[in-house]
C-alpha cells in the first residue's frame, strides 16, 4: 500500500503566530489596552460574521473591498453573511442595535481578526488583525486631535520612530458631490489613459481613482482637480482647527490632498500614519470621520471618528526598533531524579507557586538523567535550578544552583525554600529577575 504523504497546510494568506512571535503581540495588546483606558475608551467585542448588507451599505458597493475582497457565503437559512473585512461597520451596528446611542457620547475600542481575499504579500494577509478605536457623538476637531495624539503617544511608548502623519479633509457629502462632478469631467477628458479599474470606478466611485497604485496613472492623477480647493467653509474651519491643535501638541504632519481612503463612509478629516520601513505596504494606522454613516445604517445621526491599525505591521515595526521583548523565561527550573522525587516535585512546584505567585516555575517533564535535565534547564533560560533527589528527600532538603554563573550549589530545608528563592534570585546577575 502506498504511503499517505498528504500534509495539511494553512490556508494561503492566513498565517500562524508562533510562540517566538507572540511576545510582540502581547506587548502591543498590553500597551494599547492601558493607553486606551487612560484616554477614557472602553472595550467592545463584536462578531466576526455580519450580514453582507451591512458592509455593502457602510463601505460602499463600488469599493475594492466589497467588489473583490469579501469572504461572503450563504448560510443554511438562506442569509448572505460575510466575514468582517473591517471593524467600524460592526461597531456602529452594535451601538445602534444595543441602544447605546441614545444621548450618549461613546469612546470604544475593539480588536481581532479581519478577512479580505487579497493577493498575499509581506504586510498584507487574507486573515489580518486590527486594533480599532471609535469615538461617537463628538462633532468638533478636538476629538480628531485627541485620537491622533493618542496614536502619536502609542508610537513613543512602543519605541517606533519611522512613521509620519498624512492629513486631508474630504469635506461634507455635498461638497464631495460638487467635486465629484469636476473629477468625472476631468477623467472623462482623459478616458483613454485610464486603466480598467479606473474606468469601472469612474461612474461608481471616481474619488477612488485618486488612490490608484498603478504607476502609469500617477501623472494623470497628480494633475487632477484637488478636493481641498472645493471644501465647504465649515469643513475648512474644522480642518484648520485640527491643524492648529496638532501644532499646539507638537505633532508634525503633512497635508496630502490625494489622501482619500478606500471606504465610502469617510467625511471631513482623514489621516494615515505611514512608514518607509515595510516596503509597498506603507500604511500602519488609518482613520477619519464618518459623520454620515450612522443614519445610513438606521441610527440617529451622530458625528463620529475612528481609526484602525494593523497589528502585524505594528509588530514588525516594533521588531525593527528592537522593542519586542523576548518570551518570558522561568525564574526556577525544577529538576527531579528518582521516582519519589518526581512525584514530590510536582506537589512542591504547586506549593511554591502558591507561596511565590510573582515567580515562574517550570518543572522538568518526561524524565531523563541529571545531565539531560540540566540541559533542558539551561535552554529554558531560567536563572536558578531547584534540584530534588530521593536522597535529599530523605533528609528533607533540596538544592538550589545558579544556572547563569559559578556561584555554586546550596542546600536548604524544604520549608525554607519559599523564603530563600527570592533572596538568591535577587543576588544573581542573570537575564531574568525575581518578580
Amino acid at each position: 500500500m502506498a504511503e499517505n504523504t498528504f500534509a495539511v497546510q494553512s490556508v494561503r494568506g492566513m498565517n500562524d503566530v508562533l510562540p517566538t512571535q507572540v511576545a510582540g503581540w502581547q506587548r502591543l495588546e498590553r500597551v494599547t489596552r492601558e493607553l486606551f483606558t487612560a484616554y477614557g475608551f472602553e472595550e467592545l467585542r463584536v462578531p466576526i460574521v455580519e450580514h453582507t448588507a451591512l458592509f455593502k451599505r457602510a463601505i460602499g458597493e463600488y469599493t475594492d473591498i466589497v467588489e473583490k475582497e469579501m469572504y461572503t457565503f450563504t448560510d443554511s437559512g438562506g442569509d448572505s453573511l460575510t466575514l468582517r473585512p473591517e471593524a467600524t461597520a460592526g461597531v456602529v451596528r452594535a451601538a445602534i442595535s444595543n441602544g447605546l446611542l441614545r444621548g450618549a457620547r461613546l469612546k470604544l475600542w475593539t480588536s481581532g481578526p479581519m478577512f479580505r481575499h487579497e493577493r498575499p504579500q509581506k504586510g498584507r494577509y487574507r486573515q489580518f488583525h486590527q486594533i480599532d478605536v471609535e469615538a461617537i457623538g463628538f462633532a468638533g476637531p478636538d476629538i480628531d486631535a485627541e485620537l491622533i495624539g493618542l496614536t502619536a503617544r502609542l508610537w513613543r511608548q512602543l519605541g517606533i520612530t519611522r512613521v509620519k502623519l498624512k492629513l486631508n479633509s474630504l469635506g461634507t457629502a455635498q461638497a464631495r458631490r460638487v467635486y465629484r462632478e469636476k473629477l468625472v469631467e476631468y477623467f472623462r477628458g482623459h478616458e483613454s489613459l485610464l486603466d480598467a479599474d479606473s474606468r469601472r470606478r469612474l461612474e461608481g466611485n471616481p474619488l477612488r481613482i485618486l488612490d490608484s497604485k498603478n504607476p502609469d496613472m500617477q501623472a494623470l492623477v497628480a494633475a487632477a482637480p484637488l478636493l481641498t480647493d472645493h471644501l465647504d467653509s465649515e469643513s475648512r474651519e474644522h480642518f484648520d482647527g485640527l491643524c492648529a491643535m496638532l501644532a499646539g501638541m507638537g505633532i508634525d504632519y503633512v497635508i496630502d490632498p490625494r489622501l482619500v481612503r478606500g471606504l465610502d463612509y469617510y467625511s471631513r478629516t482623514v489621516f494615515e500614519w505611514v512608514t518607509d520601513a515595510l516596503g509597498a505596504q506603507d500604511a500602519v494606522c488609518s482613520g477619519g470621520r464618518y459623520d454620515d454613516l450612522i443614519p445610513q445604517l438606521g441610527g440617529e445621526a451622530q458625528p463620529a471618528i475612528g481609526f484602525a491599525m494593523g497589528i502585524e505591521r505594528v509588530v514588525e515595526l516594533m521588531g525593527q526598533a528592537g522593542a519586542v521583548d523576548a518570551p518570558l523565561a522561568p525564574h526556577v527550573y525544577i529538576i527531579a531524579s528518582g521516582e519519589r522525587a518526581q512525584r514530590t516535585a510536582l506537589a512542591l512546584a504547586e506549593r511554591l507557586r502558591d507561596d511565590l505567585p510573582t515567580l515562574r516555575f517550570q518543572s522538568n517533564m518526561g524524565g531523563g538523567n541529571f545531565k539531560a535535565q540540566f540541559r533542558r534547564a539551561d535552554r529554558s533560560g531560567a536563572s536558578l535550578a531547584l534540584i530534588l533527589g530521593d536522597t535529599e528527600l530523605e533528609r528533607g532538603v533540596a538544592s538550589l544552583k545558579s544556572l547563569r554563573d559559578e556561584s555554586g550549589q546550596t542546600q536548604w530545608p524544604l520549608p525554607d525554600l519559599a523564603a530563600r528563592i527570592p533572596a538568591i534570585l535577587a543576588d544573581l546577575a542573570g537575564p531574568t529577575e525575581a518578580g
